[in-house]
């Protein structure tokens, strides 16, 4: 009571100081405090947090980080100086690289050149002039563009190294952008040919060739995914074989390539690597990553066509490279209106599965659009946690939709208590905006879960008078600790994020 008169942060930074007493293991130096600083114009102070980290790799990694949010910020120049500081050199070369297309962006063209040709690794030069180009070419200078696509070009065809398919289907985009669709498709045909003479990078994350044939299908193109159907992936649909006997899948078998300081490995000309493999440069994590990123850019009929194509096949095998596509395609088909294909494909699931694929069929009828047919379908669940996830993304979406009327009556109507309150925090949301703050606050404060009643609260902080969105912010800290309501501040009060970090590191 004695620091109210002070003044928001004083006050809030008594609730914070108690509030991290109860959870000793927070930390200052990394993850969102760090980023928060650099955002609300304290880059030095974050810097000198990072700077704490013993550990040369993690701090290194949080240097990074602290490098992008900056430029994302504005602040490149402090962004630089940054990138400049960071030990590992591998990771200031990856700095550099992300600030080479942010200087372009913002019109220092010349030293946006002058930070790529201080990239000391072979192996981030073609990356970065790719991405120099890219940017150049959304300016809409085509000839410079080319230019420094030229660059790229040069660069990943003299070094085999890593990561030569991401920069090449880059190069496809700037084509596209700059209008050079023949040269997009030798391009595409140079990501397809690498592909297959490459062991997999693993599925964690989309191969280049994942990325063409996305961007292909997305226009409309089906003809290399064609060819890649009809020519590699085996025996037609009821063959004797795993997922239409394809050589797709053992993804978690194949080598990984693991990135270090490449002081002490030379890259090899493209002619020293091994013959072409046999092996399918499309397994199932790619095409179900293409189902996923087509879905929202592609036509309705060339999104189902391409569902046609892959449900055909998988008509036979199960394994979970089959399931992970089965997955994809499944809401695919959702999406885009065909519930009863989806839950069709649904049913050849184990029954331990089925549930949860129906609620999140359910779920995507209603993101688009489908909310009758969406809490049709997820009444009937009969598994009680995959019936409340489905019901609460059918609220979220009535009162997303601004229907928190209906939205909260569907909520009535859901006898799991935690289903209920995760629910009742878009209606909170959705009955504030619509300027009803007095309805949604009595809302929130009928949460049973603490942390639940939480986040609604903090839902309000952004929607209400300053003086209240302060007590507010007060009151979440004390139901759930300090990480609830941090990243509010940058918002409601961002002189406050420098005063927290400086009263509590001193």
């Amino acid at each position: 009571m004695d620091l109210i008169p002070r003044g928001f942060e004083p006050c809030l930074l008594a609730v914070l100081r108690l509030s991290v007493g109860r959870n000793p293991g927070t930390c200052l130096t990394d993850g969102w405090l760090p980023r928060a600083l650099a955002r609300t114009g304290h880059l030095v102070r974050a810097a000198e947090l990072v700077f704490t980290i013993s550990d040369e790799l993690q701090q290194s990694s949080e240097l990074l980080e602290l490098v992008k949010t900056a430029a994302d910020a504005g602040d490149l120049y402090g962004a630089q100086a940054l990138a400049e500081s960071i030990p590992l050199r591998q990771l200031q070369d990856q700095a550099l690289v992300a600030l080479v297309p942010a200087w372009a962006r913002a019109g220092d063209r010349d030293r946006a050149v002058a930070l790529a040709e201080r990239i000391r690794y072979p192996h981030n030069w073609g990356r970065a002039w790719a991405m120099l180009a890219k940017a150049v070419a959304d300016s809409g200078d085509a000839d410079e563009a080319l230019r420094f696509a030229a660059l790229a070009d040069d660069e990943v065809t003299s070094y085999a190294v890593d990561g030569t398919e991401q920069v090449l289907a880059l190069l496809v985009e700037v084509a596209v952008t700059t209008g050079d669709h023949d040269r997009a498709a030798v391009l595409a045909d140079r990501v397809e040919d690498m592909t297959r003479s490459r062991n997999p990078a693993g599925w964690s994350e989309p191969r280049a060739l994942a990325a063409v044939l996305a961007r292909e299908v997305s226009g409309g193109d089906l003809s290399r995914l064609d060819a890649l159907l009809r020519t590699e992936l085996g025996p037609p649909v009821g063959a004797d074989a795993t997922l239409c006997g394809w050589a797709l899948g053992d993804a978690a078998g194949q080598d990984m390539v693991l990135e270090g300081d490449l002081d002490d490995n030379d890259a090899r000309p493209l002619s020293s690597r091994s013959p072409r493999s046999s092996r399918s440069p499309l397994d199932a994590y790619d095409l179900a990553w293409v189902l996923d990123a087509v879905d929202e850019t592609a036509d309705r009929d060339v999104a189902l066509a391409l569902a046609d194509r892959v449900e055909a096949l998988l008509g036979t095998g199960g394994s979970p490279e089959h399931d992970v596509l089965l997955r994809s395609v499944t809401l695919l088909l959702a999406r885009h209106g065909q519930a009863e294909r989806a839950t069709a494909l649904a049913a050849r699931l184990d029954a331990d599965l089925r549930m949860g694929r129906q609620a999140e069929i359910a779920g995507e009828l209603a993101r688009h659009g489908d909310l009758e047919g969406a809490e049709e379908m997820a009444r009937p669940i009969t598994d009680d946690r995959a019936r409340a996830r489905a019901l609460i993304r059918v609220v979220r979406e009535l009162a997303r939709r601004g229907d928190p009327g209906r939205a909260e009556a569907l909520v009535s109507s859901t006898t799991d208590r935690w289903a209920r309150d995760e629910a009742l925090v878009a209606v909170v949301r959705e009955l504030a905006r619509q300027g009803d703050p007095g309805r949604a606050e009595a809302l929130a404060r009928s949460i049973a879960h603490r942390a639940t009643r939480a986040r609604a609260l903090a839902a309000l902080v952004e929607l209400s008078e300053p003086s209240h969105a302060f007590r507010l912010a007060a009151q979440v800290v004390a139901l759930d600790g300090w990480g609830t309501v941090l990243p509010l501040l940058e918002r409601i009060a961002p002189r406050a994020v420098a005063t927290v970090v400086d009263q509590m590191t001193s």
